[in-house]
């Protein structure tokens, strides 16, 4: 079981002012801790299981870059893009841009989006759901295409371009995972087996129907459904003293025996480097023997 830490929470105690080298020590710590992963929310309001929508919350990309920089080992991602948020032209090329600068670590997360409250606050577009997983599944095409060779035009159902030119291709090959967001069964993991590289999906008691869904989808699409990577968000809460870490990796051990391969939570108490010191010793070596 592999863990990714996942910042989701940056009304931090130093403020604002402080954020850029706060989010510095936070990432190093992580990635020398042995944080597989390390990702951010991608939203422009925070969320309600995390606070108020007037607490802090930065652009995704632009923060992953910077977490580029004062990293060498970890993965980084967003849990998740909301499809209406970007052309798909763009995101392929930020997440171009992140792999390459980064040597080779980024992977791209993507969902069909779900916060309206955001959308109409900002004046982004926001499509019926259906349009939405119409526009996933054209981004999900498009952004493989663009990261193959080639520079062919692509059409989709509301998307289409003469010349999907990808210059420079990201670092790794055949192109950096793709991780897709959500547990519906039509469509979410369905896209997941013919697109995806990696799933996310809610650790609920209905997990292991979730992932025989997706299994099924698999065999119909003639996909290996071992190649698929299966992560759960989960909240990684060891207590301000260590004093819940066995009870954390009693759960950890129960989504390995289901099959889930990596959790993807916050931490509460980060930015406190000590909570993720201790994950370093007592939580991440524990965790892989799973």
């Amino acid at each position: 079981m592999k863990l990714g830490l996942h910042l989701s929470q940056l009304t931090w105690p130093n403020g604002p002012a402080a954020l850029g080298p706060d989010l510095a020590a936070v990432a190093k710590a992580a990635d020398q801790a042995g944080f597989e992963y390390l990702s951010v929310m991608d939203h422009f309001f925070q969320i309600e299981r995390y606070g108020p929508p007037e607490h802090e919350m930065l652009e995704a990309y632009t923060t992953l870059g910077y977490l580029a920089g004062h990293t060498e080992r970890i993965k980084l991602l967003t849990i998740v893009s909301g499809v209406i948020y970007r052309h798909p032209g763009l995101l392929a090329k930020a997440v171009t841009t992140l792999d390459v600068l980064s040597g080779g670590r980024a992977l791209l997360g993507i969902g069909a989006g779900w916060n309206e409250e955001e959308s109409r606050g900002l004046g982004f577009r926001f499509p019926p759901m259906k349009e939405r997983f119409e526009q996933l599944e054209d981004a999900l095409r498009y952004i493989r295409q663009m990261w193959s060779d080639g520079d062919a035009p692509f059409t989709g159902t509301h998307v289409s371009a003469e010349r999907l030119l990808n210059v420079p291709q990201p670092l790794q090959s055949p192109h950096p995972p793709i991780l897709i967001g959500g547990s519906g069964e039509k469509k979410t993991l369905r896209f997941v087996a013919q697109y995806g590289d990696a799933c996310n999906v809610f650790p609920g008691p209905d997990l292991g129907h979730k992932l025989a869904v997706l299994k099924q989808h698999c065999e119909d699409v003639g996909r290996n459904y071992d190649d698929i990577t299966k992560t759960v968000p989960l909240w990684l809460d060891i207590g301000e003293n260590g004093e819940k870490t066995a009870e954390l990796l009693d759960r950890l051990g129960e989504l390995s025996a289901q099959g889930i391969q990596a959790t993807m939570g916050w931490v509460p108490g980060v930015p406190s480097l000590e909570l993720l010191e201790k994950f370093a010793t007592d939580v991440i070596p524990a965790a892989a023997k799973l």
